[in-house]
């Protein structure tokens, strides 16, 4: 099991700010490493899509922001349990916390499996509701309807690994996500491609392959995410020290958890459909521009995931750093907490950024053989680079307010930027001077957005500590 960083919190020591930045660190890394495997796993997919034409990378990115929809509202409900799982362990009611961890599953499981049967149930309609054109609906619907039906396993997957996050285990939960990414290779190796002759160390192998194309993608993600779930759950249930299942007395009040989840999760909620749902009309200002516009689009997207990686990986530390300060009632160190998880974010970001504008040729040239998907994937990406200390603001922010249980402020700042800058600003922009267009407009939202969500820090924690 992995040592205890936040031991220090419940048990009311004091540390130095060197020493809580290294703590910040430690339980930073284990999450980044996750976030790696998590974007790699878009890699891999984008990859191994983008050799089998534009079409087939223009399917699957036509349907990629409803799946970021579709999974951010239901990864929502996982949080408003996981966040009363840090509180708990960081008020020592230990007991009360695996009653929290029972009822989450159970709940968390039944919201994945509803939004699985209605996203399936639009499967079939979303390609034409998005303005795809006719040759990329068939693996669109395909690509999604796949995806829908492995949604119990991917927020199953998420809920365990935040609440192992939560209770101080950051390694685990990034040891079985790089471990998903490896499975997501091997499903896709076959599920994708035909049955093909392969080199290896100069020696010829036959391998077998189902050729199933854009829905071997979405099917072998799908099953990676199945053993990833069922791994975290024997880690969660059986080997955590302080969650794992046992004979007691269930000191738990459920409907007293799933008020306090629903209070949590639903501004999550909302900010998420308002981001997924901000995304999918951005998709409709893309699909007039065509094919490659909209694979340049995607990929582009999935290349900059490498660079705010860093961002939500700081983040998911944040959670679990200042939930277990509210919880040991330290308003101080849950103040200067905030600060220094920020500050880090953004320094680490800010790298990252740079990173992303000098080697972004490189990465599309990974995703795509297509010379214009290329091209015009570098122009977007480099004027992204510019958002990024300001994107991370935004994300480890986040991250501080879930840790306090204050999620309103996060869903009002982006529901405002969203709707009211970026996607205005986009559908101006776009028939004017094309993809760029669209990048800029998001380019300048994250930058206002970014802005907006340190002020707001700021004030609540200043009230918070008042």
């Amino acid at each position: 099991m992995a040592t205890d960083h936040l031991s220090w919190l419940r048990e009311g020591q004091t540390l130095s700010t060197t020493e809580q930045l290294l703590c910040i660190i430690k339980l930073s890394i284990p999450a980044i490493f996750a976030q790696i495997s998590t974007v790699a796993m878009e890699y891999i997919d984008a990859s191994m899509v983008g050799h089998l034409g534009a079409t087939s990378s223009a399917a699957i990115g036509l349907v990629s922001s409803t799946t970021w929809l579709v999974g951010g509202i239901s990864t929502s409900v996982a949080t408003g349990f996981t966040v009363q799982v840090a509180h708990r362990i960081g008020a020592r009611e230990d007991a009360r916390a695996r009653a929290v961890v029972r009822h989450g599953l159970l709940t968390v499981l039944a919201f994945g499996l509803l939004i699985a049967a209605l996203s399936s149930g639009i499967s079939f309609y979303l390609p034409t509701w998005l303005g795809g054109a006719s040759d990329i609906r068939s693996e669109a619907t395909a690509y999604f309807l796949v995806y829908s039906l492995a949604l119990p396993a991917f927020v199953l997957n998420y809920a365990a690994g935040g609440m192992l996050q939560c209770s101080g285990n950051m390694h685990i939960p990034s040891i079985l996500n790089i471990g998903m990414c490896v499975f997501d290779v091997l499903f896709n190796a076959v599920l994708i491609f035909p049955t093909r002759t392969v080199q290896i160390f100069g020696k010829d192998f036959l391998v077998y392959g189902a050729n199933l194309g854009v829905m071997g993608a979405s099917l072998g993600t799908g099953l990676a995410e199945l053993v990833s779930a069922i791994l975290m759950l024997y880690f969660l249930l059986i080997r955590s020290d302080k969650l794992h299942l046992r004979k007691e007395v269930n000191v738990g009040n459920y409907r007293q958890e799933l008020a306090q989840a629903i209070k949590i999760s639903l501004p999550i909620a909302i900010e998420n459909a308002i981001s997924g749902g901000a995304q999918v009309v951005s998709t409709k200002i893309v699909s007039p521009l065509g094919n490659i516009s909209i694979a340049a689009n995607s990929f582009s997207v999935t290349a900059e995931g490498l660079c705010y990686m860093p961002g939500y990986g700081i983040a998911s530390a944040a959670t679990a750093l200042i939930g277990q300060s509210v919880g040991a009632g330290r308003p101080k160190e849950t103040r200067k907490l905030s600060f220094l998880t920020v500050g880090l974010g953004m320094a680490m970001m800010t790298g990252t950024g740079i990173l992303l504008y000098i080697f972004a040729p490189q990465m599309l040239e990974i995703l795509s053989p297509n010379i214009e998907i290329q091209s015009l994937g570098v122009k977007v990406l480099r004027i992204e680079a510019f958002a990024e200390p300001f994107f991370a603001a935004g994300i480890v922010t986040a991250g501080v307010f879930r840790g306090t249980g204050k999620t309103l402020i996060s869903t009002l700042l982006n529901l405002s930027t969203m709707w009211f800058i970026r996607l205005p600003l986009a559908a101006f922009l776009a028939p004017k001077i094309g993809l760029k267009g669209v990048w800029i407009a998001m380019c300048l939202q994250l930058i206002v957005c970014g802005t907006l969500f340190l002020i707001a820090m700021v004030m609540s924690l200043r009230v918070r500590e008042e």
